[in-house]
């Protein structure tokens, strides 16, 4: 755990090579994002001058106690670079499983109003398919949860609500449920995407289709920015 921790705060203190002044940023969730929140807050009271939109109520607590200034989508619509981990990374196209964490839904506004948005891994996350190390988590209404699991099904997937530690319903900063599906390694992960989205009820998955701008990956040896066209500089 120590070796996969050193690992997670490498790509993030890298990922800080993107960040300029002035910048808004979007902060996501989880375990690797939380080492950039903290590398972040490190150079903002050395003077850097950012804003961050956070994608949880757990990074925005982190956030606004390591003294980071947060923001909304009141004052900025627009952001200029988001910096997130994922739970799947697959490598041929840089799409993305994100959401076990259970923040797939704001995660995914703001990578959506992002201008570019980052990627932190470690390399265990590499896969060749998405979809081969766990489930697909489904953002779904809390109001006939059942029918959408259903629908889900006869899509082919096996769809399990999401219980937290305590046992009880796992309930998302925005009120929804979160069903994880087991699909096995995904084919065609734009056309799942869409049909899962299509079913009523769901209200976003955890498919990140086509929205990474690089990925940062950090291994034991050393550091990857992977990138489509295939230059890594910020």
């Amino acid at each position: 755990m120590e070796d996969r921790d050193r690992l997670k705060r490498a790509a993030a203190e890298r990922a800080l090579d993107f960040v300029e002044n002035g910048m808004v940023l979007g902060l996501g969730t989880g375990s690797t994002a939380a080492f950039f929140v903290a590398e972040l807050a490190a150079r903002v009271a050395q003077g850097l001058a950012i804003v961050a939109v956070p994608t949880s109520e757990r990074t925005a607590a982190q956030a606004r106690q390591l003294g980071i200034p947060l923001a909304s989508f009141a004052e900025h619509r627009r952001i200029d670079l988001a910096i997130d981990g994922a739970d799947e990374v697959q490598r041929t196209t840089l799409d993305l499983i994100k959401g076990r964490g259970g923040a797939l839904l704001r995660e995914k506004i703001v990578a959506a109003a992002s201008s570019r948005f980052i990627v932190i891994v470690d390399a265990d996350k590499l896969v060749d398919r998405l979809g081969e190390t766990g489930p697909l988590p489904v953002e779904v209404a809390q109001f006939g949860w059942q029918v959408t699991a259903g629908a889900l099904e006869r899509l082919g997937s096996r769809p399990e609500l999401r219980r937290a530690a305590s046992g009880h319903t796992f309930v998302t900063d925005g009120g929804n449920f979160i069903l994880d599906c087991l699909l096995g390694p995904i084919g065609d992960p734009p056309e799942t995407e869409q049909r899962i989205n299509s079913i009523v009820g769901v209200v976003e998955n955890g498919l990140f289709v086509g929205r990474a701008s690089a990925v940062i990956v950090a291994s034991q040896d050393g550091i990857d920015v992977l990138t489509l066209n295939g230059s890594g500089r910020p």
